[in-house]
């Protein structure tokens, strides 16, 4: 029997590029400094404010782990494997964050809402 076979499809990289979470989401990248939006996943719902979209630094409030505004590291979007889509959430994918030597793996994601983009800073002088 070839390997290929033997793995279920969602479980290999060709396989994961396939799911809709990888393409209807969000890049944490692709976000300023400062932008809120929100995440509805199966069984919680988290506030994230953006604090450095290139070091993936988020604030999250929410799901039972964040009664209060915690800093933490937004991994990216799993499928529940070991594959992960590095700084994206996915819609249908479940996100990872990690707070010190500590993974969280939410359950999956329903909606994402952008909430509030700062506005842009004008560098032009008014006198």
């Amino acid at each position: 029997m070839p390997f290929s076979s033997m793995v279920p499809t969602h479980c290999t990289l060709d396989g994961f590029v396939l799911e809709p979470g990888c393409t209807e989401g969000v890049a944490l990248q692709s976000l300023k400094d400062g932008t809120v939006f929100s995440v509805i996943t199966r069984h919680s719902s988290y506030r994230l404010v953006v604090v450095d979209p290139v070091q993936q630094r988020v604030l999250v409030t929410g799901g039972r782990l964040f009664p209060e505004r915690t800093e933490l590291r937004l991994e990216g979007a799993t499928a529940g494997g070991s594959l992960i889509k590095i700084g994206w959430i996915g819609v249908g994918l479940r996100f990872e964050m990690s707070l010190g030597g500590q993974r969280i793996t939410t359950s999956r994601v329903e909606s994402i809402t952008i909430e509030s983009v700062p506005p842009l800073r004008s560098s032009r002088l008014i006198f």
